[in-house]
């Protein structure tokens, strides 16, 4: 089971039920059946100070991922860490899935790139 830490310090009402559902939906699709991941919804002038920190560009943007195991090899027994996703539900506006969609994609090493473009849209529709 994926076991999802939601926090929304955003002051936006997101439905957290679907994007919990499309957070497991997306990664048991990917082949990952357990571990634990955290998601963030924060608002426009936290995520602006977190890509500024993390990747020097002084913007908002809509997602940022901080993958932790990836898709790397565990011992028995160690349950795995996916990481955290933090996505500005002010930037995306209502259409969150593809962008949350995108961050999960992260996480488990897809960088930009076709690849990640056809997998996010065979996800997200």
């Amino acid at each position: 089971m994926i076991a999802v830490e939601l926090e929304n310090r955003s002051g936006a009402t997101v439905d957290e039920e679907a994007l919990v559902e499309l957070c497991r939906t997306a990664l048991a699709a990917e082949g990952v059946q357990a571990g634990d991941l955290g998601v963030s919804l924060v608002g426009p002038d936290e995520m602006r100070k977190l890509k500024r920190e993390h990747l020097g560009v002084d913007e908002a943007t809509d997602v940022l991922s901080f993958p932790i195991d990836a898709r790397d090899e565990l011992p028995e027994g160690l349950p795995r860490q996916l990481g955290d996703v933090v996505l500005c539900p002010q930037v995306v506006g209502a259409e969150w899935g593809w962008p949350l969609v995108h961050g999960l994609l992260h996480l488990l090493g897809y960088d930009h790139g076709s690849e990640m473009e056809q997998r996010e849209a065979e996800l997200v529709s």
